[in-house]
């Protein structure tokens, strides 16, 4: 979405709002589609003391898959948007500012880019989760392991002492 920000570059205290979705079903992400929602965002460009600042957020509801549990789960994610705006730079390159493209800034690009480079790596259900058991696989968020307690083979001259009696 392009927005034009002629009318306010040299304006002091003036803004424009804008508010869109984007559709990025189709984003893979280490094998999985979670974005199946649209992100909605939503934000203004301000005019503070001749200095354009384009402030927002980019939010959608995610569905993964923990890596521990290998359960299926929802978490909304809301990705914060912090941009200064400029028509030219003066002096030295600085990468924190974009520039403008003749008074107007594809707010759809930068939301975009914001909210891909802040997806996760890594994805669970909970803090705490215990993952599933590697030897009989059941998962111990929600039953105890069924596995039968192996003996350490140090003691087992031991045990038979004491299977005898």
């Amino acid at each position: 979405m392009r927005l034009n920000l002629r009318k306010i570059i040299h304006v002091p205290g003036a803004s424009v709002p804008f508010s869109f979705q984007l559709d990025l079903s189709q984003e893979e992400f280490f094998g999985e589609y979670p974005i199946s929602q649209p992100v909605t965002v939503e934000g203004r460009v301000k005019n503070v003391a001749d200095v354009l600042m384009l402030e927002g957020e980019a939010k959608s509801l995610l569905d993964y898959t923990c890596d521990r549990c290998m359960s299926r789960f929802s978490r909304e994610k809301v990705v914060g948007l912090h941009f200064l705006l400029a028509e030219t730079l003066e002096g030295e390159d600085d990468g924190e500012i974009v520039l403008l493209d003749e008074g107007e800034i594809d707010v759809g690009e930068l939301a975009y880019t914001a909210f891909i480079l802040d997806m996760d790596t890594k994805h669970l259900c909970s803090e705490d989760c215990k993952g599933l058991c590697p030897g009989c696989g059941v998962n111990l968020n929600q039953e105890p392991c069924r596995c039968k307690k192996q003996a350490d083979p140090r003691w087992a001259a031991l045990e038979q002492l004491l299977d005898k009696n």
